[in-house]
């Protein structure tokens, strides 16, 4: 399975969909996103209750949107 920079893991657009639309697997999958792209801030920036459900609803809209993630100034 390919990496990319698009979405969870390098899953398809739809699968990485369905799993920003869940609060729990979206700020699970992001932190550990985060934390593979070596971005280890914002990886525990997406586990705090307050940042993780804005970032939650910012990932949301992307996806709908883009098919993408968020990533700074990338949406």
């Amino acid at each position: 399975m390919a990496s990319s920079k698009s979405d969870y893991f390098g899953l398809s657009p739809l699968v990485s969909l369905i799993l920003a639309i869940i609060p729990f697997t979206a700020w699970i999958c992001g932190a550990i996103t985060r934390l593979m792209e070596g971005k280890i801030v914002a990886g525990i920036i997406r586990i705090l209750p307050f940042f993780g459900l804005l970032i939650w609803i910012i990932d949301l809209v992307c996806m709908i949107t883009g098919k993408h993630i968020w990533r700074l100034l990338d949406c």
